[in-house]
């Protein structure tokens, strides 16, 4: 599960500055802690981990310094990266209506009482987070596809976990043809969905996938 992501490099000593996705930052950033990252391919960081040396709050900022990143130019070339650990399956999310990406994978996807498809994984985007879809395959809908679908309250107005299910109210379009659109309008819904997770344009469910325990 995704506890924060870097984002600012802060003075010239390596610090860098957080963004949580836990409510426990002094625990999950304890001196010692070590992380999965989640970077580019191409990144000097790929495939390698990282350990907290220290971490603080710096003008109500979280901020925290890692083993080997003792300046400012390596504090840069973590940028953006996200900070992963193991995630505990048998553990529960501690935050009302907050669940885990294990938990939302596999769910029936149901418009209208009708079942559209399922949650096959979770993206996880800066500002929010986007359901992706296997569409099923009927007249209704057409051919099997992907879908992305923004994880907001506007959209997936209910998360059913007992009843093994997601609601979702999407906008004309989402899950199937309007008249008069082809493959690059596809094409652009689908950028467009990212574009919106990235930048935070519709507001974020308030119970997204929990990545914290």
């Amino acid at each position: 599960m995704r506890v924060g992501r870097l984002v600012k490099a802060h003075g010239l000593k390596g610090a860098i500055k957080l963004e949580l996705y836990t409510d426990d930052p002094e625990g999950r950033f304890e001196p010692g802690a070590t992380f999965t990252l989640q970077v580019p391919a191409s990144s000097p960081w790929h495939g390698k981990t990282l350990t907290v040396r220290e971490f603080r709050w710096m003008n109500s900022h979280p901020v925290a310094f890692f083993d080997g990143v003792d300046d400012r130019s390596a504090a840069e070339e973590l940028i953006r990266a996200i900070l992963w650990i193991d995630q505990d399956t048998q553990a529960a999310p501690t935050e009302d209506d907050a669940w885990f990406d294990h938990q939302l994978v596999g769910l029936d996807v149901v418009r209208d009482g009708v079942s559209v498809g399922r949650v096959i994984r979770v993206d996880h985007m800066p500002a929010q987070d986007l359901l992706i879809v296997q569409t099923k395959t009927d007249a209704a809908h057409g051919e099997s596809g992907e879908v992305l679908v923004p994880f907001v309250k506007a959209i997936v107005p209910e998360v059913d976990i007992a009843g093994g299910r997601v609601v979702v109210t999407p906008p004309a379009g989402l899950f199937e043809e309007i008249p008069g659109d082809d493959a690059e309008d596809g094409d652009a819904d689908e950028a467009a969905a990212y574009e919106a997770a990235e930048s935070g344009a519709a507001e974020p469910h308030t119970g997204e996938p929990a990545d914290e325990a």
